[in-house]
């Protein structure tokens, strides 16, 4: 049976193998380029995908069904603020259950452990250029699917009061620790005294370090007088029972279009995942994921084409007993099938270790996506198959001549 069994099996797959394992160094060194260029890969498209999903965790966690914000905002990094009465109107409409206001902004933070005695003192804190996303809404009128804030958000009307991200980096200071043994943590904002009174999970980005959020009544306190006259972005609910599409339409002609841009929740976050994918940061590690596949590329060409040199009469010589350019090209495409493989499996598995201690180290949630897992293994086997083609064309030079 056994002896059935491997009469049954195709020349290339043992024949492969062989070439392959018959020097255990070069073999070594080969699945470890193969898994440099994986890791490199990983890591790129990872944070690439880092930044796209970590931009839209705001978003994720609106607490509404349409939302008004101004044409030429390209994302909610950059906001562009829009007359509050457009709000109003929209308010109007039927179909609108509540129109509420959100308010984004940037603000310097002071570790709480750098604050010193004198006033020149606590203003030195903010030289290390640590930055808060600060948000503000009107508590009576929610606007977060955050349970920590919307259950204790009458704290947020004491003067000068915030909550803070507990997954904030740990440069703006370990608040959540202080709170522990306080009711409430005092350092500054824009150099001025606040007082964090509440926590919350959201999570930091690249861009922003953490978040605070307050109410609209304190965010005056920082931002001026004017500051509620114009809003950041529109927060609208839909009464039960109407179709969004239908009171979206009423509400484009309700407004003016070059004005205001009416969006749903998938609308607003695919705005935000464009504006990533097109501003620099992201462009840079497309460009890395690039370089870690023409790498891959090299290297395994390199592997690929030593070894048919090396065994250049073996080839002929089954050149001379019959064997196909074709035939032997396979054998060469499976070392490269068999190169991919065990070059992906290590790659994967020290990219995971990777993802985990740069989750540790900025405490922002690095997860092994699935699509990005099938896209490194199917661009690794894109990288072999193409080395091995190009390595072919030395194997068309074996000439069964050669070998008499």
């Amino acid at each position: 049976m056994y002896k059935l069994i491997r009469s049954l099996l195709p020349l290339e797959k043992p024949l492969a193998w062989a070439q392959l394992s018959h020097q255990k160094v070069r073999l070594a060194v080969a699945i470890t380029g193969v898994s440099f260029a994986n890791i490199l890969m990983f890591t790129m498209m990872g944070l690439q995908s880092l930044i796209a999903d970590g931009t839209t965790t705001l978003h994720e966690n609106l607490k509404g069904d349409l939302f008004l914000i101004s044409p030429f905002s390209p994302s909610l990094r950059i906001p562009i603020a829009l007359p509050r009465a457009y709000l109003l109107q929209a308010n109007a409409v039927n179909g609108v259950a509540s129109a509420a206001p959100l308010y984004l902004n940037m603000a310097s933070w002071t570790d709480p452990s750098q604050l010193g005695e004198t006033p020149a003192d606590q203003d030195s804190g903010d030289v290390f250029g640590n930055q808060v996303r600060v948000i503000a809404f009107n508590p009576s009128q929610p606007v977060l699917n955050i349970p920590e804030v919307n259950q204790e958000r009458e704290h947020l009307s004491a003067a000068n009061s915030v909550f803070f991200d507990r997954l904030s980096q740990p440069s703006l200071g370990d608040i959540p620790a202080l709170l522990e043994s306080e009711d409430s943590v005092q350092t500054l904002m824009a150099g001025r005294r606040v007082y964090v009174v509440g926590l919350f999970n959201l999570g930091s980005t690249v861009i922003e370090k953490g978040t605070v959020v307050m109410s609209d009544l304190n965010y005056i306190q920082w931002f001026g007088e004017t500051a509620l006259n114009h809003i950041t972005l529109g927060v609208l609910t839909v009464e039960s029972g109407s179709d969004i599409e239908t009171v979206k339409t009423q509400l484009q002609a309700h407004l003016p279009s070059d004005k205001v841009a009416v969006l749903t929740l998938d609308e607003l976050i695919e705005k935000e995942h464009q504006f990533t994918q097109n501003d620099p940061i992201g462009i840079i590690f497309g460009f890395g994921s690039i370089v870690g596949f023409v790498v891959g590329i090299v290297i395994v060409y390199q592997v690929l084409y030593t070894d048919i040199s090396d065994h250049l009469p073996e080839y002929a010589t089954l050149k001379a007993m019959g064997y196909s350019d074709g035939s032997l090209l396979r054998v060469v495409l499976l070392e490269a099938l068999l190169l991919a493989v065990l070059g992906f499996i290590p790659g994967f598995f020290t990219s995971l270790g990777l993802y985990q201690i740069l989750t540790t180290l900025t405490r922002i949630p690095l997860i092994m996506q699935s699509t990005v897992a099938l896209q490194v293994f199917m661009l690794t086997l894109v990288m072999c198959n193409v080395s091995g083609a190009i390595a072919m064309r030395r194997l068309q030079s074996a000439d069964p001549a050669d070998v008499f």
